[in-house]
C-alpha cells in the first residue's frame, strides 16, 4: 500500500485566468515531464490540427479554448504540446473499467483505471462565462464526473476502442456537459451535435431527476433509460468488445441493489468484498476514487484508493461565497503505479 493525495484546487474569474492559474499549478509538480514520457514511450497514433480544433471549441465552448490559451501561456509549451495534452481532441483512451449506480436521491460512481494516467486534482470553478462545476479533473482540461451549480451530474464509462474517428475525448466532453448544460435534455442535445472520438457511454441525471444514458461511439449514438451502467453497450450491442464478463459481473451486482441507504452504497462501492471495488491497477481497471453526488442539496463526496474517508464538500455553500479549507485529498492504494502529477522516480512505500 501506498498514501495518495489529490490537490483540491477552487477558482473563481475568467478563463483564461483559471488557465494560467492551473499553469502556476502544474508547475509545481511532475505532470508535464511524465505526460511528454509517455508520449514518448507510447507514440500517439493519431493526427493533430491546429486550425480544426480551435474551430470546433469556438463553435461549442470558445471560453475553454481561453483556458487552454492560458494554460499554453503560463506553460509555456508550443501548440502541438496544447493539443496533445490540453486540448483532447483525436486522442485514443486505453480500455477500463467503471460502475455507475443513480437513484432519486444519490449518484454514485467507482472511476476505475490506471494511476500513471490519473491527474490527482480536485477541481471546484466557478466562471464568469459558463457553469459553475465540482469534480475530479482528467488530462487538466478534463472531467471524468462532476456535478454543476443546477444539479446536473455528468460521468462516462469506457466502451469499445473501435475504429475512432475525427472528434473530441470522453475527458473534454465531461467538461463540455457540466459546464454547458443545465439540464439533463440540453446534455442529451449536446452529445448529438458533438463529434466523438471513440466508444463511451455518457450517464447524465438532473436535478429534477430526469436522467438517461447515452452509448456512443464514432459510428452512431443510442440514448437508453436504466439507473445502472458499467462496461458494455445495450442499444449498440454489435459494437460491443469480445470480453465482457467483468464489465457483466458489476452489472449483476449493481442490479441486487435496492432502496438502500447512502452509507450502504458507499459499503458497496468501496468494500472490495461486494466486487465493485477492484485493484486490477497494471491492468487499467483499478479503482482509483468513488464519487457520490447529492444533487438536490448540491453537495459531493470522494474517496481516493481503498482506504481512507469520505472528503465531503458542500458545493453549494461556496458557490455562496464560502471558503473551501481542504486543500487536499487523501487516501491509499494497494499498487506502487504513481499519480501523474507525482515524482515517477520515487516511491515511496508503507
Amino acid at each position: 500500500m501506498q498514501k495518495i493525495s489529490a490537490a483540491v484546487q477552487p477558482f473563481r474569474g475568467t478563463h483564461f485566468d483559471y488557465g494560467v492559474q492551473q499553469g502556476e499549478w502544474l508547475k509545481q509538480t511532475h505532470y508535464m515531464q511524465n505526460r511528454n514520457y509517455e508520449w514518448i514511450k507510447r507514440r500517439p497514433k493519431f493526427d493533430l490540427d491546429y486550425d480544426e480544433t480551435k474551430q470546433l471549441y469556438m463553435h461549442f465552448a470558445p471560453h475553454i479554448w481561453e483556458e487552454i490559451m492560458g494554460l499554453q501561456e503560463s506553460l509555456e509549451i508550443t501548440d502541438r504540446d496544447v493539443l496533445l495534452n490540453l486540448a483532447h481532441y483525436r486522442i485514443s483512451p486505453r480500455d477500463s473499467g467503471c460502475s455507475v449506480y443513480m437513484d432519486d436521491d444519490i449518484f454514485i460512481r467507482n472511476y476505475d483505471y490506471h494511476p500513471n494516467t490519473y491527474d490527482g486534482m480536485y477541481k471546484l470553478f466557478q466562471p464568469e462565462h459558463g457553469y459553475a462545476h465540482i469534480g475530479p479533473a482528467s488530462r487538466v482540461t478534463g472531467r471524468m464526473d462532476g456535478m454543476n451549480e443546477h444539479g446536473l451530474v455528468m460521468a462516462y464509462n469506457f466502451m469499445n476502442r473501435k475504429q475512432p474517428f475525427d472528434g473530441f475525448t470522453c475527458f473534454i466532453i465531461g467538461r463540455f456537459i457540466l459546464e454547458l448544460c443545465s439540464t439533463a435534455d440540453e446534455a442529451a442535445a449536446l452529445l448529438k451535435e458533438l463529434p466523438h472520438r471513440g466508444g463511451f457511454s455518457y450517464i447524465i441525471q438532473d436535478r429534477g431527476n430526469h436522467s438517461f444514458i447515452a452509448e456512443t461511439s464514432a459510428r452512431g449514438m443510442e440514448f437508453r433509460e436504466a439507473q445502472i451502467c458499467t462496461n458494455h453497450y445495450e442499444k449498440l450491442a454489435h459494437e460491443n468488445r469480445r470480453y465482457l464478463v467483468d464489465s457483466k459481473e458489476r452489472l449483476d451486482i449493481l442490479q441486487d441493489i435496492h432502496s438502500t441507504s447512502r452509507e450502504e452504497l458507499l459499503t458497496r462501492f468501496t468494500d472490495p468484498a461486494h466486487g465493485l471495488f477492484v485493484d486490477n491497477y497494471k491492468s487499467w481497471a483499478g479503482t482509483i476514487h468513488t464519487s457520490i453526488y447529492d444533487r438536490k442539496n448540491l453537495k459531493t463526496g470522494i474517496r481516493l484508493g481503498g482506504e481512507g474517508h469520505m472528503h465531503e464538500f458542500d458545493f453549494a455553500a461556496w458557490l455562496d461565497g464560502t471558503d473551501i479549507t481542504e486543500t487536499k485529498l487523501n487516501g491509499k492504494i494497494d499498487t506502487d503505479l504513481s499519480f501523474t502529477s507525482a515524482d515517477w522516480q520515487l516511491k515511496t512505500k508503507i
